[in-house]
């Protein structure tokens, strides 16, 4: 199955907690890092008064199954001391499936694609580095969802 995971982070370093994150995701189980996104600097979403976030986008081909997958990535998250006390709060690193293959899921904890992800221009460009004529299960264009998002405040670190 192929994976979209959206990684960010604003505390203590960030481009050094995606980097990591990006040789951690290599050594998830069953998992194989096909391809990763540059790196982009973006304005924060929610709470005023916290640091730009650094973000970026993976391509895995997994064996793993969706909850499995989510709980791997939850461990990356631990291992960067991710504290979960503020919705949208600032972060050591976050790690989100956007896309699974071509699947919808709808549950407690995991909700693909990404509720959020057609809003979000730091999850957008990201995914068009690693494939640009993706298309989401409701047959959206990546394209599309580009064209209609704004690029304020989105600049493009490295690749």
């Amino acid at each position: 199955m192929l994976a979209y995971v959206g990684l960010g982070s604003n505390l203590d370093d960030p481009i050094a907690h995606v980097i990591r994150a990006f040789r951690e995701l290599e050594e998830v189980p069953d998992t194989k890092l096909i391809k990763r996104s540059a790196i982009y600097r973006s304005r924060p979403v929610g709470p005023g008064n916290q640091p730009d976030y650094i973000n970026a986008a993976a391509l895995l081909q997994t064996e793993l199954e969706p909850l499995a997958l989510l709980d791997a990535l939850q461990a990356i998250e631990h291992s960067h001391d991710r504290v979960r006390i503020e919705h949208w709060g600032p972060r050591t690193l976050d790690l989100d499936i956007l896309l699974l293959d071509n699947r919808t899921i709808t549950s407690d904890r995991l909700n693909v694609p990404h509720p959020y992800l057609a809003q979000r221009n730091f999850v957008l460009y990201p995914l068009a580095d690693i494939e640009p004529d993706l298309k989401l299960p409701n047959g959206t264009s990546l394209r599309e969802l580009i064209a209609a998002c704004q690029h304020d405040g989105l600049e493009r670190l490295e690749s």
